[in-house]
């Protein structure tokens, strides 16, 4: 089953970068800009996970936690707060009204990410898969391992999380600045072409002799995963 995440977030542009980066994820993602009206849609059908900013129109996002917690339906529920507040009161106060994580603005989108991944890990271990797998190759997420076929593959931590990006949208063309922010986040400042030197280093790796190259560069776009090596075997 896709797992599936609701932000409740009234600054839109974060909220647009959020979407992108968790469907990129896998994730079916629902936006939400006001408390009060997140209230009502968590009523009606309670997501996976929700990532909820402190301070909302309508109802502010502590007392939606507040609530959350109060009711049956929800009171497991996992839930991030989006905070701008860094002091260490309002977070003790944020935790315990309920939520299981704390997250101060700015973030880094990856680390964000993870931490989506690491709570519906622990809340719904049915959810998120430790393995990816697409033709002949195996990413291992726990262990951070790549195998194709029974070679193990030894990758750096940059072209890890690069392969593991792209399988996990096998299809999908990313530009060479989507790959940027999702492989190494908006605040790292490098140029664009770095990253065809890490896609080099990655499929100098992961491919030998005549075996197929998964990786499919298009003209003028990007790179993307291979979705018919993915099907493969």
């Amino acid at each position: 089953m896709t797992p599936r995440v609701m932000i409740v977030e009234d600054e839109e542009p974060l909220t647009l970068l959020l979407t992108y980066n968790l469907e990129a994820e896998g994730y079916a993602v629902e936006s939400v800009a006001r408390g009060d009206e997140a209230e009502t849609r968590l009523r009606e059908q309670a997501p996976d996970l929700v990532l909820l900013d402190w301070m909302l129109p309508g109802l502010s996002g502590i007392e939606l936690c507040r609530r959350l917690r109060s009711r049956p339906e929800t009171e497991r529920l996992p839930i991030i707060m989006l905070t701008a507040r860094g002091e260490e009161a309002e977070r003790i106060r944020g935790l315990a009204t309920g939520a299981d994580d704390y997250v101060t603005k700015p973030f880094s989108v990856p680390e964000l990410v993870a931490r989506v991944r690491a709570l519906l890990r622990r809340a719904k271990p049915e959810h998120v898969a430790d393995v990816l797998r697409a033709g002949d190759i195996e990413l291992d997420r726990g262990s951070h391992r790549v195998r194709r076929q029974t070679r193990e593959i030894h990758l750096g931590p940059t072209e890890f999380r690069l392969l593991e990006f792209l399988m996990q949208s096998a299809g999908r063309v990313f530009t060479r600045e989507q790959l940027l922010d999702g492989v190494w986040g908006r605040d790292v400042y490098i140029d664009e072409r770095t990253v065809d030197v890490h896609v080099g280093r990655l499929r100098k790796a992961i491919n030998r002799g005549r075996q197929q190259d998964p990786i499919r560069t298009v003209r003028g776009a990007g790179y993307a995963f291979d979705e018919n090596f993915a099907r493969a075997g």
